[in-house]
């Protein structure tokens, strides 16, 4: 694909200077460009109920001076479409005597080729693929009464333009599958659903044993609904299993360690830098760098390449989150965590990959220490309130704990508490630490973007558990 640039049928050089004239004397700012392909497909009750594609295009315009910002966008990728932003845009002038920020550190890092997922197998192909999955999971056992199949893809290309000429590329395909199958028994029904995904081609992605485990996963949830209890209510020992329920170390803690809440001193972690915040042997940290992975990119959506970054070591707050004008306000350096939505969206500090490291229990003995006491394998919603850290999750698959052995399974349990007091309940870390399947995103300030998740098998003391069972 040739640069997008060209869309404006100018020269570089021009463009170049038309942010030298309109954002070269903020402190900061740059041209975002991007094209996006997106296709869904949804197959359900025995016949394709959907079929979408869609392309968008166009391009952000930004300055940046202190705590100000002026953005302009437009999907009309012309000369004048342009020039109309430039104007915009030049209000924001630094007045203060700033200079004009150097451009992001260069890398030669490339996640990922050109190839558009889209583009193969065929639409024909993944058609014949969705009844294949319809028709397994309809076979597989006489409760199933309901399936749902999903499948998905993105090819995004951006480019970012300073007006010192600096430039980068970034390609970024995303595809993903979603099973959600209903069971009976009698009058009484449950759901279950299983997704995964990442950043590859649909080749590597839709193997047989790969959406044939999904299937078998959703209707293995569904069958432990159908046969679950009401939860306790109370306070409990709580085990969380490895892998997704990492969702709530995204949300509990992941969001209040992202530099805007704490420059602006609105989250539950402002100034607690160098102090203990979690137990010793905890550490989390945001990775956009691991290849495959849904919330891993080559570079932000700044320009600054994703980072390996440890926010907690060993209990102790030791980094936040940072895009390009949190970290000036700040004094530090950006971590490449600078992400928008689209062309039509402002960056900000966002999550990518943020996990908990592993520890040195085995997950068997974290089980058998607890007495009696929950086992919250999966999470859905959650609602979390940044600034207090208080939190509740809705556990979608959660077991009792009796004697150290996983007994029936629960329905209707809620985790209640507070980030920063929860990760001072963590008492036994496990050797198993997992991402998620690759299905998570993240929403702030109106904005989603894919994100992942993960943690190992962790036990919490005296967790507040919200039950329907008396």
């Amino acid at each position: 694909m040739t640069s997008l640039l060209e869309q404006f049928d100018i020269e570089q050089s021009q463009i170049e200077q038309m942010l030298k004239d309109s954002i070269g004397k903020a402190e900061d700012g740059e041209l975002f460009v991007e094209y996006c392909e997106s296709e869904g497909l949804v197959f359900d009750n025995g016949k394709l109920k959907t079929g979408t594609f869609d392309t968008r295009q166009g391009f952000g315009l930004r300055a940046v001076s202190g705590e100000l910002s002026a953005h302009s966008h437009s999907g009309d990728m012309s000369q004048a479409g342009l020039k109309r932003a430039c104007d915009a845009v030049r209000s924001v002038q630094s007045g203060k005597g700033g200079a004009y920020a150097s451009g992001p550190r260069g890398t030669n890092r490339n996640l990922y080729s050109e190839d558009n997922p889209i583009l193969a197998p065929t639409f024909e192909d993944k058609v014949k693929l969705l009844e294949e999955i319809d028709a397994y999971a309809r076979d597989a056992e006489d409760k199933v009464r309901q399936v749902t199949v999903s499948l998905g893809a993105n090819w995004q290309v951006i480019e970012i333009l300073r007006p010192d000429g600096h430039f980068v590329r970034d390609v970024r395909p995303l595809v993903r599958i979603g099973v959600n199958v209903v069971v009976g028994d009698g009058d009484r029904q449950e759901t279950g659903s299983y997704g995964f995904g990442g950043r590859t081609s649909y080749g590597e992605f839709l193997t047989k044993d790969k959406w044939q485990y999904a299937v078998n996963e959703a209707i293995r949830s569904a069958n432990v609904n159908l046969e679950a209890i009401p939860a306790p209510a109370g306070t409990f020992d709580v085990v969380m299993s490895a892998g997704w329920p990492g969702v709530m170390l995204h949300e509990a803690v992941g969001h209040g360690l992202e530099g805007d809440f704490n420059r602006k001193k609105t989250s539950a972690f402002s100034e607690l830098m160098g102090k203990q915040v979690a137990s010793k042997g905890v550490t989390v940290v945001d990775n956009g760098t691991i290849d495959g992975r849904r919330g891993s990119l080559s570079i932000d959506d700044e320009g600054t390449p994703t980072n390996d970054t440890v926010l907690i070591e060993d209990g102790i707050l030791v980094g936040y989150m940072q895009d390009r004008q949190n970290a000036r306000l700040m004094g530090v350096e950006s971590t490449g965590n600078g992400r928008r939505q689209s062309y039509a969206h402002q960056p900000m500090p966002r999550m990518t990959n943020t996990y908990m490291k592993s520890g040195e229990h085995d997950p068997k003995e974290i089980l058998e220490s607890v007495k009696d006491g929950i086992y919250a394998v999966s999470f859905g919603g959650g609602q979390v309130d940044i600034t207090s850290g208080k939190f509740v999750f809705d556990c979608t698959e959660a077991y009792e704990i009796k004697n150290g052995k996983v007994g029936r399974p629960l329905k209707g349990a809620n985790l209640i508490g507070n980030g920063p007091e929860a990760m001072q309940r963590i008492a036994m870390i496990g050797n198993d630490m997992e991402l998620d399947t690759g299905i998570g995103m993240c929403g702030k300030n109106g904005q989603s973007v894919p994100v992942g998740v993960g943690q190992p098998t962790l036990r919490m003391n005296a967790v507040t558990v919200g039950g329907t069972g008396v």
